[in-house]
């Protein structure tokens, strides 16, 4: 019998990018019932919004998803309301949470939670040996207190609260805003463009010798509904694919990928953001099962003709 099979689930975010795929398979479990509040309706940061969802839907279990994110230019514009926001709503739900008796809180962190330095690859243990890299530490930081705050609420009122720490997520239905979208929907659109109206080279921000490690979407879903099934400890626990490349790795197979034979121009006065990023991802595997199982390669090639159908293109690139 699953755990989530008959319980009363709540998922914060879950009309985004990776909320649409975990409340489909936490659908596949047989909930009672699975509410997504919107913010059009429930203002998480209002601490009487989030009690009255609760009083109205009454949850066992709450997964929290909700969060404003962008990439290093968006950080770098919204320092103060990526620390408020993001702060506010995760302290305010899980203090609702704990008073009216919600069984279960699934807090899903952030790896712009880790030091800039953090020693490759990043090991739970490592979180607070340093500063999170400048550009996104306010949001870094935010998300970091949410895991202050389960530990201290399970030490002290024996709530259940878990903390996951996903990496760098992308695939189809993902963020291709130009203003606030991550490294991949950005080149990828990038790229496409170009292909289209024939620009003989694209900008790619930074040296291109940082590293970044990706996750698929529907991977990143799996392991948090995995979690909320089997995992009920204090340590935060890593979640991703344990694959490390450079961006300028990933620009190349991009271009590839999306059949673009221009030139990048990469632009170094633009911050690379944390020199290196990649996961020890051995404490998800050995506490509740998690194991990545998306090739880099075939995830991105089924982004990019998720992307090229949303956006009408005549013909789908060709991976060279």
């Amino acid at each position: 019998m699953s755990f989530i099979a008959g319980r009363r689930i709540v998922v914060t975010g879950g009309a985004g990018f990776l909320g649409r795929e975990v409340c489909r398979q936490l659908a596949l479990h047989g909930p009672a019932s699975l509410v997504v509040p919107r913010s059009a309706n429930c203002d998480l940061r209002d601490r009487s919004a989030i009690a009255r969802l609760l009083s109205q839907e009454r949850p066992q279990t709450i997964i929290h998803l909700a969060a404003v994110v962008g990439g290093i230019g968006a950080n770098r514009r919204n320092p103060g309301r990526y620390f408020y926001d993001n702060a506010i709503m995760g302290l305010e739900l899980m203090e609702q949470a704990r008073r009216f008796g919600v069984e279960k809180l699934v807090n899903v962190g952030s790896i712009c939670a880790y030091p800039k330095f953090t020693p490759v690859p990043f090991r739970e243990d490592d979180l607070w040996n340093g500063y999170p890299e400048e550009t996104n530490a306010p949001y870094g930081l935010a998300k970091k207190m949410l895991l202050v705050q389960a530990q201290a609420y399970r030490q002290q009122y024996g709530f259940n609260a878990i903390t996951l720490l996903p990496v760098n997520l992308y695939g189809p239905g993902d963020n291709f805003d130009t203003a606030t979208s991550h490294v991949i929907p950005a080149l990828i659109r990038k790229f496409l463009e170009a292909r289209e109206t024939g620009q003989p080279a694209v900008e790619v921000w930074g040296s291109g010798r940082a590293s970044r490690e990706f996750l698929f979407v529907r991977d990143a879903a799996r392991g948090i509904v995995l979690a909320t099934e089997h995992y009920n400890d204090a340590p935060p626990v890593n979640i991703g694919s344990g694959h490390e490349i450079t961006i300028r790795e990933l620009a190349e197979l991009l271009r590839s990928l999306c059949g673009y034979a221009g030139q990048l121009r990469w632009d170094a006065t633009q911050p690379d953001g944390q020199p290196r990023r990649c996961l020890d991802t051995s404490r998800a595997e050995r506490e509740f099962g998690f194991r990545a199982e998306m090739p880099l390669r075939e995830g991105l090639s089924e982004t990019i003709e998720w992307y090229c159908r949303a956006r009408g293109f005549a013909s789908l690139p060709h991976a060279a």
